[in-house]
């Protein structure tokens, strides 16, 4: 296959091309630092790459490197909970993900020949928080700031669909890998200051990235997947069975909380990320055949620290 990926250099997106790269497929990397690019995939070791520099929110000559792309996978977008939801770090959390897919979608929809099937990112704050109720593929959005932005960033990826390019909508969770989210959790636990964040209750539906990496492929290659799938493992924990479970695989305790006000303090409004969560069912991903390597999270934990 040829696939052009939007958001390659992230965590999602570089195990994504490492596993492209590795099956012998040729990847093309649409970059906004195509210098930053060539020094995450030199050459020597990804001799089937080529990287395209782009403007992820106008239209351009970037946009003719979709032409005879087999698929296109949309990893894009600013990170939602490393600073303070100020109005313009709002405007560019949904601005990155919403113009970004439309601009992709464009080229879509007028490549000669045009790319057979697109996996676009969205995530599981489409169906807003709740520590008692469940969710899967069928439910609805919720009311809050990043259900809207998810409601708009799917909505800017229908017009492919509409064209006869097969779309997957993956709603991810929290992605674990060495990085990401669990790379800020781990120099607590081990110096033995590990514990839960807020009040523990909040329900945390994780997925480990090789899972995340193995459904992307899974959705470009098997021409029955297609609509939203949720990107979570089917075995959602409470932040308090997270944080034992973390100890537990490091030996450490984890036993000293981190108060809601403190990440309220640093994050402002984007503290809501962990401090409220969401029970998310991948039902339609399972429905799909998709068979997870990590369904349960001490072994995913395990696989993961056992790399550290």
């Amino acid at each position: 296959m040829k696939v052009a990926i939007a958001g390659a250099t992230g965590f999602v997106g570089s195990r994504l091309v490492e596993k492209l790269q590795a099956a012998g497929h040729q990847v093309v990397v649409l970059s906004r630092d195509a210098a930053r690019a060539l020094r995450v995939f030199p050459a020597s070791a990804y001799p089937n790459l080529e990287v395209v520099a782009y403007t992820p929110a106008s239209s351009g000559d970037w946009q003719k490197s979709i032409a005879g792309c087999d698929g296109v996978v949309n990893l894009a977008g600013v990170p939602i909970a490393e600073e303070r939801w100020t109005p313009a770090r709002q405007q560019a959390i949904l601005d990155s993900r919403k113009l970004t897919t439309a601009k992709l979608v464009e080229a879509i929809v007028n490549a000669n020949p045009r790319p057979s099937v697109f996996v676009s990112a969205s995530a599981i704050g489409y169906y807003g928080t709740s520590e008692t109720a469940e969710f899967d593929e069928t439910s609805p959005a919720g009311d809050d700031f990043l259900a809207a932005v998810c409601k708009d960033w799917e909505a800017a990826a229908q017009p492919a669909k509409n064209a006869g390019t097969r779309l997957a909508i993956l709603r991810l969770g929290i992605v674990l890998g060495m990085g990401g989210a669990l790379g800020k959790m781990l120099p607590a636990f081990k110096l033995f200051a590990g514990g839960p964040l807020g009040t523990g209750k909040q329900w945390f539906s994780w997925v480990h990235r090789e899972d995340v990496v193995d459904l992307i492929l899974y959705a470009l290659q098997n021409s029955q997947v297609q609509g939203v799938l949720n990107a979570t493992a089917p075995n959602p924990v409470r932040m308090n069975e997270l944080c034992q479970t973390l100890g537990e695989v490091l030996k450490r305790p984890s036993w000293l909380p981190v108060p809601s006000f403190a990440l309220e303090l640093l994050l402002g409004d984007g503290a809501k990320v962990v401090l409220e969560g969401q029970k998310v069912l991948p039902k339609q991903t399972l429905a799909s055949g998709f068979q997870y390597q990590y369904p349960t999270l001490k072994l995913a934990l395990e696989e993961i620290l056992s790399r550290s």
